[in-house]
């Protein structure tokens, strides 16, 4: 095959991949250079890709039409792509196989290569440096063009789910005060589980793997200045059984499972669900366990590439008679919703705070508390706020 030929090949694939998920990305270069590193020169597998053009998800004879290959080769084909970061391939809950083609972000490529244990080669390092760059030029397409993308933003789903932490740093469970009204929500509406003990005992498929933000960012040479520990990022279900068949993950039992959360706790980590399509009536697909320093989601709003979107029920309370104005509430809060005032007592911006408790667990007195209240949190980049 000629390499005019391939090249045109890596950049249909390219193409597909980009637009997939909730975030899309321009076809740059970056992006091509992931995909050839990924699939290498493989034509029968960039055309596999191609097949997805029109329709993300399909079946084995959606695939024989849409690809013209016969479907034993299309298996084998796909259970490559799904070792490699590309394919989701698990069957729906008639049994029959499904075929998914992931994005190169949030959750796709970039998730599953940095979910392993890093050997800290070359090879991961030049990978996150490739998905640095691929952030960067994402920021840049966003500010250029924030009036037209402002009004999408704010009508996009919450990407993710908060579950807030339940324990201060002593074990004294933190108060939480009971909306006391009914909410204004439609009936046929289940609020989603609220704790993560609800949630691993839902399923009997959960797998953990490392956190692929903080892996990412020690490719990169970055630190986490938390020192957060990193086997932490859980899946479920069809996803879980997903990501141990790949060797993305390994199969835990609920116990190991909660042992691993009450470690995120006690390292103030955040606790934030995913489900299918950001619909909260659908079970978690997955869990993350993040920092507010190397977590993607924190630190693309905090960069200026994209708003922080949000869904959560809760929100901290302060107690200012309580409060001492030591600032370890700001310090540790990931969205910046708390300041100390004119009077140097903590504040709480509602429209920032994601009610995830991490103030509340560390507060010296004891002077935050959670409310319910079911709400979006929507906020855009700090930089970008002046621009609108």
């Amino acid at each position: 095959m000629t390499q005019v030929l391939l090249d045109e090949k890596f950049k249909r694939a390219a193409s597909v991949i980009c637009k997939q998920g909730m975030v899309t990305f321009p076809v740059s270069d970056t992006a091509i250079t992931i995909v050839k590193k990924v699939v290498g020169e493989y034509a029968d597998e960039l055309d596999l890709i191609h097949a997805f053009r029109n329709a993300p998800s399909q079946t084995g004879a959606q695939l024989r039409d849409s690809s013209g290959m016969m479907e034993e080769k299309i298996q084998i084909l796909a259970t490559r792509l799904a070792k490699k970061g590309l394919i989701f391939n698990q069957p729906n809950s008639a049994g029959v196989m499904v075929y998914r083609i992931l994005p190169l972000m949030m959750v796709g490529l970039m998730e599953y290569k940095f979910m392993v244990e890093l050997k800290g080669s070359e090879e991961e390092r030049e990978f996150a440096v490739l998905f640095e760059t691929l952030l960067n030029e994402l920021k840049d397409q966003t500010q250029s063009n924030l009036a037209k993308l402002k009004p999408i933003f704010e009508t996009a789903p919450p990407l993710d789910r908060t579950i807030p932490t339940r324990k201060m740093e002593d074990g004294k469970e933190i108060k939480v005060l009971p909306i006391g009204q009914p909410i204004d929500i439609a009936d046929e509406f289940v609020l989603p589980s609220q704790t993560v003990e609800e949630i691993i005992n839902k399923f009997e498929d959960i797998a953990v793997g490392y956190c692929f933000c903080r892996q990412r960012q020690k490719s990169l040479g970055n630190e986490c200045r938390t020192q957060a520990p990193t086997m932490n990022c859980f899946t479920f279900g069809k996803s879980a059984r997903h990501t141990v068949a790949n060797g993305f993950a390994r199969k835990v039992d609920k116990k190991e499972a909660l042992k691993i959360f009450k470690e995120a706790e006690i390292a103030g980590l955040i606790h934030k669900a995913f489900h299918p399509a950001s619909k909260e009536s659908k079970p978690e697909t997955s869990i993350c366990n993040c920092c507010k320093d190397c977590c993607d989601v924190f630190r693309l709003w905090r960069e200026g590439t994209l708003p922080l979107i949000n869904s959560t029920y809760h929100l901290s309370l302060i107690d200012r008679e309580s409060c001492s104005g030591c600032g370890i509430c700001v310090e540790w809060c990931p969205t910046e919703a708390i300041a100390l005032d004119d009077d140097g007592l903590a504040k709480r911006d509602e429209s920032a705070c994601l009610g995830c408790g991490v103030c509340a667990r560390f507060c010296p007195e004891e002077a935050i508390f959670l409310k319910e209240k079911l709400r979006k949190v929507f906020i855009m980049p700090p930089q970008l706020r002046a621009s609108l």
